[in-house]
């Protein structure tokens, strides 16, 4: 079987299931997307993408869009909640583009879907098509939609998020859980916010039970920040996905001006939870496997969740390039290869949100101490997680 013989069929066409079957098609497969929307639209707001996905995006031929619709920071600073003490500050361009061949960008969601679809054949996306079933038979995969549609590719891909529709087919119905946070999310046009007089990069704010980040999007002309505050519970009755900014400021209450700036600067705030799986143990059977969020949800306290959606798609291509008379094979490769890694992000994500929650007092100041000496945030002490090479078949490490 040679690659233009195999059909693939990816479900979910957002970032990382785009991602992948333009990875997929490059390595010269047939590739269909399959979307349950309407429309390919991104709820969310920005993303923090570090060199390690941009370079994926760059082999893809997206960089022309990449540069011009996002932004390069200049550095990455942490900062105390109140007083707005500096924590630790990183250089992150040009120095990641010096270390890594590409560099650090920061990226509207919606942005970023767009230039990954632009780069895709059109007809090639179905949309309006909700799985609803799949069985395996054998040499290929059956699946079937809620408007009737019936496709037998050779390969079936599940990028179809945290509620994924292929993953409980699969592996069985089993609720996401609650992971104590929720977010509240807005844009702000910089021309409001103009005498802050804010540095080109990403800031964080941490303190008491909450955190927040900001940092420019969509060609520098909007500011976007996400403020994430511990809660026990979430009921979709007693909260709304359009909060208002008034909600989001009494939720900062006391957090410096600044932030409290920037908060009251937007027209208005959105207001999502956050939820979580634990690791699974397999995510492939036969010729159907996971992507991203399907099968690995993390905290976004690395940034790194879409980054690894995208990673996953450039390993996925290259094992079933090297593989493709056995695709089944091919996917327990792409799994065994891409598992302790997004595990291990998986950890420090979660390790990160006591990090950055901590109440002030003794463990709050070693914390800081440590941030002062140790200076993790830099591009080269990031080296295990930037210099990574999605792409090969046998990476160096994890």
């Amino acid at each position: 079987m040679t690659n233009t013989s195999l059909r693939i069929a990816v479900i979910g066409g957002g970032i990382g299931g785009l991602t992948a079957a333009l990875s997929l098609r490059q390595a010269g497969f047939e590739v269909d997307v399959y979307e349950q929307a309407p429309a390919l639209t991104h709820i969310g707001g920005g993303i923090n993408m570090g060199p390690n996905a941009a370079r994926v995006l760059l082999k893809l031929g997206l960089g022309e869009g990449l540069l011009r619709e996002g932004v390069r920071p200049r550095s990455t600073h942490q900062r105390r909640w109140d007083d707005g003490r500096t924590l630790q500050r990183a250089p992150l361009n040009p120095q990641c583009e010096a270390l890594y061949g590409a560099p650090h960008v920061t990226i509207h969601r919606a942005d970023l879907l767009a230039v990954i679809s632009s780069a895709f054949p059109a007809e090639r996306i179905h949309l309006g098509h909700r799985l609803v079933g799949l069985a395996e038979r054998g040499d290929h995969v059956e699946a079937w939609f809620d408007n009737g549609a019936r496709i037998t590719p050779d390969v079936l891909v599940g990028a179809d998020g945290i509620h994924s529709a292929v993953r409980a087919i699969l592996f069985g119905e089993e609720a996401p859980q609650f992971a104590g946070c929720v977010a509240y999310r807005g844009l702000v046009p910089v021309e409001r916010i103009a005498d802050l007089g804010l540095e080109l990069g990403s800031q964080s704010w941490v303190g008491p039970g909450a955190h927040l980040v900001h940092y420019f999007v969509s060609r520098g002309r909007l500011l976007n920040f996400v403020g994430w505050t511990e809660h026990d519970a979430w009921n979709r009755e007693d909260w709304t996905d359009r909060a208002t900014v008034a909600r989001a400021l009494a939720a900062f209450e006391g957090w410096h001006p600044q932030v409290r700036r920037i908060i009251g600067a937007a027209d208005e705030c959105f207001i999502w939870a956050l939820f979580d799986r634990d690791p699974l143990p397999r995510w492939s059977i036969g010729r159907t496997t996971l992507l991203g969020d399907s099968c690995h949800p993390m905290y976004p306290f690395m940034g790194q969740g879409a980054a690894q959606s995208i990673e996953d798609g450039a390993t996925l291509a290259a094992c079933l390039a090297a593989e493709s008379e056995d695709p089944a094979g091919a996917l327990q490769r792409y799994e065994r290869l891409r598992r302790p890694r997004v595990t291990r992000l998986q950890e420090l994500s979660r390790a990160n949100k006591l990090r950055f929650h901590m109440r002030d007092g003794p463990a709050q100041e070693m914390r800081d101490a440590e941030w002062a000496r140790a200076g993790d945030r830099s591009p080269d002490a990031l080296r295990w997680l930037y210099e990574f090479n999605a792409g090969a078949v046998e990476p160096a490490s994890v």
